[in-house]
């Protein structure tokens, strides 16, 4: 079995929007055959790609969700996962990076390292995941690879070193001399798929030989035998391979191949590099928590005859009911089977196992350790994990970022109301990123997730696929109060008028901390508050900070600290606890100088550089701070941050600014005080609100 291991490989395709992610698995899937004609990723052949099945992906050229398939190439199998590039959808990207063992960092040889290339290579190195980087779309005008290598190195901390050379740029890309056989590859046929060796070219001759010292010099850091071999002057191709594998497997190398997707060169050594460089499932550390041991870690091992661990990652709901996406990190999961969900510890029977290839599926009888495939009919959230009866371990969750954006959605009629709650249930089971609540004031339904787009998607898919036509309100950005000095409470909270009544006394003092989250320190000495009401003290802080005062937005960075207080032998209960809490926070809250934090966006505008000046200027009209410039040969990156508030409407500004030739990304970057004038606005709309509500 460890023989059939080394021939698997899960590999992850992200990139910034526009890079070529889903042309490149198109091609993929093209040269293992597993599909027999190519279709364009904007739907122009009226097909649209593979991996983008979704209806509205293919009208607007963008991948929205994951889609995981596998194929073959030289005897190993190859599990794929397509991700989205934009920002939007950046969970999508998460929980694929968690599963995954290596990854494809697919960048523009014009754009380079763009801003969310950035985002993607943090992630990475947040699940510790080797990648190979892909240099695209060499045959575009202004492509300069060289630079783009420049930029791994400065921008993203990679030690890359190029494994080719490209034969000519933009207009006269023609193939790529490869560095570690030293020769010349051409891609020919109506595809590329015909691969012809040649001779290097001979004005290439000294810049591949230069090149290749420079690969052999850097990768003999990983390999003794090679720094000998080297000195020796005799290099062998596999010992050169091996020590570019060991750099790449423990991320302190990055190799850099080059092509271009769309032209259909440059794929097929690319599809090798993946076999040759990335991590097999037995060569990466997994790790699972031990529940009957205080969580104490456990190495998984990559063995299909030991106890059953799968971490399900993505659920979707399918014409068949929910697919749950899964990972099988050790263990075997058969149909018939009976697991355990390590989160409500219900057993379940496993019915359907099936492969994935984008939208279609096929039946197979078990998934053994390191596969990916998917489950039907299992009721199961997003993150949860699945073991053998006899095992109770736990994975780790992913990270999921906060939402940063708020609609209010209100249904057409009845009709609409029902498809609206259906859709909703699914999309927040499916989106951990996607969240919904009912406004308790104004009884609207509000969403929130990741950015205008992200928002946009599902409203349009309630339409489509649910038949739940809404109306949206204003977007509405997600604030969060905080206070900004110390301030001293003490507080009764008595009502005995007869019989038994509410006691509690509490005194402490409410101050600013670090960090976004709430503190509570019980300071409590002497028994004066009895130790069964603190947590009840804590709630009520806490349950005060949920809502805050002055918007009704969460109040964060805020430390409570209770020393003191008072008991009645009768009248004290949990709930006068929490009450007097609740109402202390609130009385002391105006005095601890309160203020509005707004979340702030870190906004990459890509543009022509005529346009720059222009671009600058409406950035600095939206209250944006210009955090630096880059040229890029033709074009200008402009980088700021930017209140997401000023933000609404820009991707319209920005066509106009620049005849449509511009783009730009954005990412939540942190929480900022409001100016004064703005924060007097917020509150006095809070107060005209509150008095309709009345």
């Amino acid at each position: 079995m460890k023989k059939n291991l080394e021939k698997l490989r899960n590999i992850g395709i992200s990139a910034h929007i526009d890079a070529g992610k889903t042309t490149l698995t198109e091609r993929v899937l093209f040269y293992t055959q597993r599909i027999h004609a190519i279709h364009d990723v904007r739907g122009k052949d009226g097909v649209g790609a593979t991996m983008d099945f979704m209806e509205l992906e293919r009208e607007r050229g963008i991948t929205i969700a994951s889609a995981a398939t596998h194929t073959h190439w030289r005897g190993h199998t190859v599990n794929i996962i397509d991700t989205p590039g934009h920002v939007n959808f950046t969970i999508e990207v998460e929980r694929s990076l968690r599963v995954l063992d290596g990854a494809i960092l697919v960048l523009c040889s014009v754009g380079g390292v763009q801003s969310q290339s950035i985002t993607v290579d943090r992630q990475m190195a947040r699940y510790k995941v080797p990648c190979v980087a892909f240099v695209n779309k060499c045959d575009r005008s202004g492509a300069n690879p060289d630079r783009v290598i420049a930029g791994l190195r400065e921008k993203l901390g990679h030690n890359a070193v190029a494994l080719q050379l490209p034969i000519g740029l933009e207009a006269d890309f023609a193939g790529v001399v490869d560095l570690v056989s030293m020769r010349a590859w051409y891609f020919e046929g109506e595809h590329g798929e015909i691969l012809r060796e040649a001779d290097i070219p001979k004005d290439l001759e000294a810049e591949a030989l230069a090149r290749r010292e420079t690969l052999v010099d850097a990768a003999s850091m990983f390999s003794d035998a090679l720094m000998e071999a080297a000195l020796e002057g005799g290099i062998p191709q596999d010992l050169l391979k091996e020590a570019v594998r060991q750099g790449c497997l423990a991320r302190k190398l990055t190799p850099v191949l080059m092509g271009s997707a769309y032209k259909n060169k440059g794929v097929q050594p690319l599809l090798d590099a993946a076999c040759d460089y990335l991590p097999h499932p037995g060569e990466v550390e997994n790790t699972a928590v031990n529940l009957d041991k205080e969580e104490e870690p456990v190495t998984l091992a990559a063995d299909p005859g030991a106890p059953l661990v799968a971490l399900a990652f993505k659920l979707e709901d399918g014409r068949y009911g929910q697919l749950t996406y899964l990972r099988v990190y050790q263990g075997s999961l058969a149909k018939g089977a009976t697991v355990q969900n390590a989160r409500t510890g219900k057993k379940i029977k496993v019915g359907r196992v099936v492969r994935m290839h984008a939208s279609q599926m096929e039946d197979i009888e078990v998934l053994s350790a390191g596969d990916i495939g998917a489950l039907f009919g299992v009721d199961c959230a997003s993150g949860d994990t699945f073991t053998s009866p006899d095992v109770n371990c736990s994975m780790t969750s992913m990270h999921v970022p906060r939402p940063v954006i708020s609609l209010a959605i209100t249904p057409v009629d009845q009709k609409a109301q029902i498809n609206m709650a259906k859709a909703l249930g699914r999309f927040t089971k499916e989106d951990p990123t996607f969240t919904t609540k009912v406004d308790e004031e104004t009884g609207e339904t509000i969403i929130s997730g990741m950015g205008e787009l992200h928002l946009d998607v599902y409203v349009e898919r309630m339409k489509r696929e649910y038949n739940a036509a809404v109306n949206v309100g204003a977007p509405q950005v997600a604030y969060r109060e905080a206070i900004t000095r110390r301030v001293e409470f003490d507080y009764i909270h008595k009502k005995q008028t007869g019989g038994a009544g509410q006691y509690g006394k509490v005194c402490g003092y409410i101050e600013p901390s670090d960090g976004e989250d709430f503190d509570f320190v019980n300071d409590v000495v002497g028994g004066s508050i009895p130790t069964q009401f603190i947590p009840a003290c804590e709630k009520g802080f806490r349950g005060a900070c949920e809502k805050g005062p002055q918007l009704g937005f969460p109040v964060t960075g805020c430390r409570v600290v209770l020393n003191d207080g008072n008991s009645h032998s009768v009248d004290s209960s949990e709930l006068a606890f929490a009450t007097a809490s609740r109402d202390a926070f609130r009385q002391s809250f105006p005095k601890a100088g309160p203020t509005i934090l707004e979340p702030v966006m870190k906004v990459a505008v890509e543009t022509p550089s005529e346009f720059q000046g222009g671009v600058m200027g409406s950035l600095n009209q939206r209250r944006g701070i210009i955090l630096g410039t880059q040229d890029e040969g033709v074009s200008s990156v402009v980088e700021a941050e930017v209140p997401l508030a000023e933000m609404f409407g820009y991707s319209t500004h920005l066509r106009s600014l620049t005849q449509g030739k511009a783009q730009f990304t954005m990412e939540f970057a942190t929480y900022r005080q409001v100016p004064k004038s703005i924060g007097e606005e917020l509150l006095a709309k809070a107060r005209e609100k509150k008095a309709h509500g009345a």
